[in-house]
């Protein structure tokens, strides 16, 4: 029985905008939807269809495209024939009228149930016509997990949900173990940005079936000469990625000004996480709004590279006013991370023990440093060619760029190698299994033998079981005559996805 306040928010309008967002109930959809669709469509349709779980979970930051993905899944059901009336859409963020009743999942399902299907949910699946429930930033709705909990262990239905926060999906995992598959989802892989602005096709390198290729030297050779099969359509496709980033937005309306762009991330993606999405999780209830805003800052300007606590307490105190401590900075760094607008790299376990746990800082999309510090530092060898003053700079962000990319894989460990004496710094490290694989990345013109010490010491080191490295490059043709390291240049390694 659908509950009196659940009664008044539909009296006030309610019913009307979960009307407006299931257009198909009245025969009209699709039509505004881009033709393009990015990686995830195809496993997220079929995992919602037959996976093992009830619960699929889209996750990954604002405007990245988890909600035209979630459309499409619909539009794609009901061209298959599944009747409008099975599907049940709600985008939480839009419906402030919800803030007002106990259980909304609970309770818009069963209004749904009884209002719109005209029968319960066990009544339609045992006639074989059970029912999708698409939910949308699920996670801006309090104890969201146990209401999920409830509705598919009573019933008989197949739930999507999307979130734009790893905290939050991550805080009600535990309550869902054995419901629930998380997919996540970044901004646009090299590939993609190909395909969204229509210059060409370039097929994912690496197999779906898990991460053992990845420990046969053999494997990265292949990507190598893969990228060179690419090489005109890779380089045109990056030197875009250099300028506008990764961002859908980006590339959907790609006659827009930069400067026009870099104020839609600003409003839409920084500004909303800042000062919206954050302050509505738990682990965000004593964050500084000030300090928030300032590591976001400092982390654009450092992207890349790990600073020392001390060094935090140095650049921040001052632009704030007042002392702030490494635990306060690592706090707020770890919100960031939660938001999905970074990824903070940890250094090797091995290491731990032995140095104060010191992140190396890696943003989603160098498109946010230049929007927020509205400064654009190319990375497109062509256009560093003619500024070689920001070649340094360039080298710190294309390091972002690639351990973002590496941490993104599913099931990959990514850390770095803290640098001491006679053991110099690896810039990242994989491991798949028992075996580690280092990585280096030289963004510069030209590459000595002193470049590649780090990977060959710690390929030298037999209880890192490393039998080969990677060196990252800036040019095609950049590299090492060394048997044991495989180099390719940044470009390339994006196409490893």
């Amino acid at each position: 029985m659908i509950t009196s306040s659940l009664k008044k928010a539909l009296a006030s309008g309610l019913e009307g905008s979960l009307r407006d967002m299931n257009p198909w109930w009245q025969g009209a959809w699709g039509s505004h939807l881009p033709p393009t669709r990015r990686w995830a469509f195809q496993s997220l349709r079929a995992w919602l269809k037959t996976g093992l779980t009830k619960v699929t979970v889209l996750r990954g930051p604002r405007q990245v495209g988890k909600t035209t993905v979630l459309e499409q899944i619909i539009l794609a059901l009901l061209q298959e024939g599944i009747a409008p009336h099975r599907i049940f859409r709600v985008q939480f963020d839009s419906l402030p009228p919800l803030k007002k009743i106990p259980l909304p999942i609970l309770e818009l399902s069963r209004w749904y149930s009884e209002a719109i299907l005209g029968q319960s949910f066990h009544q339609a699946a045992e006639s074989g016509q059970p029912c999708y429930l698409f939910f949308d930033e699920l996670q801006n709705l309090v104890e969201w997990s146990s209401q999920l909990k409830q509705l598919v262990d009573l019933h008989p239905i197949r739930v999507m949900a999307t979130g734009s926060s790893a905290l939050r999906i991550a805080e009600g995992r535990d309550s869902l173990a054995g419901r629930i598959y998380t997919f996540e989802m970044g901004p646009l892989l090299l590939r993609e940005i190909a395909q969204f602005q229509n210059w060409g096709s370039i097929p994912p390198f690496m197999p779906p079936n898990g991460l053992s290729p990845l420990k046969q030297k053999e494997f990265w050779q292949e990507l190598r000469a893969f990228g060179e099969q690419h090489r005109e359509l890779r380089r045109k496709t990056f030197a875009t990625f250099s300028a506008r980033g990764a961002y859908p937005l980006a590339h959907l309306e790609a006659e827009q000004q930069w400067e026009r762009t870099a104020d839609l991330l600003n409003e839409t993606v920084i500004q909303r996480v800042l000062q919206h999405d954050l302050r509505q999780s738990k682990a965000a209830h004593k964050s500084n709004e000030h300090l928030l805003e300032s590591i976001f800052r400092f982390t654009c300007r450092y992207a890349g590279q790990t600073p020392t606590p001390a060094f935090y307490t140095k650049q921040l105190t001052p632009e704030l006013g007042e002392h702030v401590t490494w635990r306060q900075a690592a706090r707020h760094l770890k919100l960031l991370d939660g938001a999905m607008l970074l990824r903070l790299i940890e250094p090797l376990e091995i290491r731990l023990r032995r140095r104060q746990n010191i992140f190396k800082l890696c943003l989603c999309d160098h498109a946010l440093r230049a929007a927020w510090l509205q400064e654009v530092i190319p990375l497109s060898p062509e256009e560093l060619q003619s500024l070689p003053h920001l070649t340094d700079l360039a080298g710190h962000l294309a390091e972002s760029v690639a351990g973002y990319f590496l941490s993104a894989i599913p099931n990959l460990e990514v850390t770095y190698f803290p640098g001491r004496e006679r053991e110099p710094e690896v810039d990242f490290v994989l491991t798949v299994g028992e075996q580690r694989i280092p990585v280096e990345v030289k963004y510069r013109r030209r590459i000595a033998l002193q470049d590649t010490h780090g990977l060959r010491v710690f390929m030298e080191k037999a209880h890192f079981n490393a039998p080969f490295g990677l060196l990252v490059t800036l040019f095609d043709d950049a590299g090492t005559d060394n048997p044991r390291v495989v180099s390719m240049p940044l470009s390339t390694l994006l196409l490893l996805r």
